[in-house]
């Protein structure tokens, strides 16, 4: 599978990069974000061997930072600044391996002034992978 080309897919279908901020991100991913035009975003990346344990299935770990990553993105027009990941909770519902495009969409349950609640799904395809949860704090400006 030719990585490059399946993230120029992703770009040319409407997804961005949503910085260099991360490095952790940046490391693992690349993780792709899209504004689905309703007030909804989309991420996404594709699964690669290095995302997989020794079992050949995406290492619970890369979904639980996936997951997390997604909560932003889920998020993302309620953040209004710097946000830090308070509360998460995670279960693991399928498996795939390499040369999967993975996929996670969400929803805003409440936000208050100090914090976000959040849920959504990991899949790919059809086969849902994990479902998650989570708590964003408002972080204020100094």
């Amino acid at each position: 599978m030719d990585i490059s080309a399946k993230n120029q897919e992703l770009l040319a279908d409407g997804y961005a990069m949503w910085g260099d901020e991360d490095p952790f991100e940046n490391l693992i991913g690349p993780f792709f974000l899209k504004d689905n035009g309703d007030g909804t975003n989309k991420s996404a990346f594709w699964s690669e061997a290095r995302h997989c344990n020794m079992g050949g299935f995406l290492h619970g770990g890369l979904l639980m930072s996936f997951a997390d990553y997604s909560l932003f993105a889920i998020a993302r027009d309620d953040l209004g600044g710097n946000s830090v990941t308070v509360g998460f909770n995670s279960e693991f519902i399928g498996a795939v391996g390499e040369g999967y495009l993975i996929e996670s969409t969400g929803e805003v349950l409440r936000a208050t002034r100090s914090l976000i609640f959040v849920r959504g799904t990991i899949f790919s395809g059809e086969q849902t992978l994990m479902s998650f949860s989570g708590v964003l704090k408002r972080i204020k400006a100094k």
